[in-house]
């Protein structure tokens, strides 16, 4: 068998090889989840426009750069006589007023990357902007703090540099079950029954089929834990939707999982702003307000905590297509049962001190709030993942 021939036809390939270093022991594990710390990450993709989602509505400067874009007062959502959010961003607001949400305002990094490639690199493996990392910092967190590498799932079908460590990767599923049937087709398993007939060390076919063996017990052992196949709440039918319910029904069924990846993309609005990213706001806030009410009716929220970010802000002044430009510092938001900081961590940036292209300014390295999960939520060695010390913030 040429391993041409296994990528073109099993329905597993695209898994397998982001899944790989899974062990056998998985189909034996038996696992209590009795208070264990969760951790689920949402990126905005594309460099969502802080400015337009946390709006500074008493900020002259702020309507003087978006003659055309802008939200008018009367329209946001009130959060203080200062500052108020998009319109769009009801179930939010929502999650403000019961105390379970905070926002970081100006998160950065020193010497801002304004590719969406680069900068996304920097942001999943917690680099400078000067060094390339080859792992991302939840990698990191499997190689020094984990066994199996379901213990950071992706809900996508490829898998993100920020889960890739060196010795343990995450998975990469958006319908376990379907993963579980892909692990249990009959040409997987019939090349599976092969492998004593293959010379291993052609086009690493070795490493292949270890990949293989380990994904399948994983597959069974996710389908197993996956107990919660439909939940009584209806999410909106969207595939960020159907990302957090995926996520949701993982959590409730106690999956022996610390960390999960999810994702909304399209956030780069260089062109008529206002409409795309409204619609996308919405869709981040009504999904994020069904999962949470989702944990909450099942008992799950208090050890869950979710964070969003997106790899950068925008422009603070609009562009002539009634859109904004790659800009630098943006807001991160931190949802959760017990936070120690509800509403805002910071103030929001003056508008009046930007850096020399016209952006907001950092006051919080993004590395501070990593440190913070992993030291405070996780409970586990921060510097050594993060490889320097940052500084421990007080959100949790």
């Amino acid at each position: 068998m040429k391993r041409r021939d296994f990528l073109k036809n099993s329905a597993l390939a695209s898994s397998v090889m982001f899944a790989p270093s899974f062990v056998n022991a998985a189909n034996n594990l038996v696992f209590t989840n009795t208070g264990q710390k969760r951790l689920v990450i949402i990126q905005l993709s594309g460099g969502n426009d802080g400015l337009n989602t946390v709006i500074p509505v008493d900020n002259d400067i702020y309507y003087k750069n978006r003659p055309n874009i802008s939200i008018e007062k009367n329209k946001a959502l009130h959060l203080s006589d200062t500052i108020s959010l998009n319109p769009n961003l009801i179930g939010l607001q929502k999650l403000y007023d019961k105390g379970n949400l905070c926002i970081i305002n100006n998160v950065g990094y020193p010497n801002p990357d304004r590719s969406h490639f680069r900068s996304t690199d920097i942001w999943q493996t917690a680099s400078d902007s000067n060094q390339f990392f080859k792992y991302g910092w939840v990698g990191r967190y499997l190689d020094q703090n984990a066994k199996f590498a379901y213990q950071a799932i992706e809900l996508d079908d490829s898998l993100s540099l920020a889960l890739k460590g060196k010795e343990l990767n995450g998975i990469a599923t958006k319908n376990p079950e379907a993963f579980f049937k892909a692990s249990n087709d009959p040409f997987f398993n019939q090349l599976l029954r092969q492998k004593t007939d293959v010379h291993l060390s052609e086009h690493n076919l070795g490493y292949l089929y270890k990949t293989m063996t380990d994904a399948k017990s994983s597959a069974k052992y996710i389908n197993e834990k996956n107990t919660i196949k439909d939940t009584r709440i209806t999410y909106p039918n969207s595939n960020f939707g159907k990302q957090l319910k995926t996520t949701a029904n993982l959590i409730n069924s106690n999956i022996n999982t610390q960390i999960f990846y999810t994702s909304l993309d399209g956030f780069d609005t260089h062109v008529n702003q206002e409409k795309r990213q409204g619609g996308l706001l919405k869709t981040y806030a009504e999904c994020l307000e069904v999962f949470v009410n989702d944990l909450k009716q099942n008992g799950t929220f208090k050890d869950t905590l979710i964070l969003t970010f997106s790899e950068f802000g925008r422009r603070v002044s609009q562009n002539a297509a009634k859109g904004t430009d790659h800009g630098a510092a943006n807001n991160v938001f931190v949802v959760g049962d017990e936070l120690k900081k509800q509403g805002f961590y910071n103030d929001l940036a003056t508008l009046e001190d930007l850096d020399d292209n016209g952006d907001i300014k950092y006051d919080i390295d993004f590395r501070e709030i990593y440190a913070t999960i992993l030291n405070k939520w996780l409970n586990v060695d921060d510097t050594a993942i993060l490889i320097k010390k940052f500084n421990s913030l007080d959100f949790i």
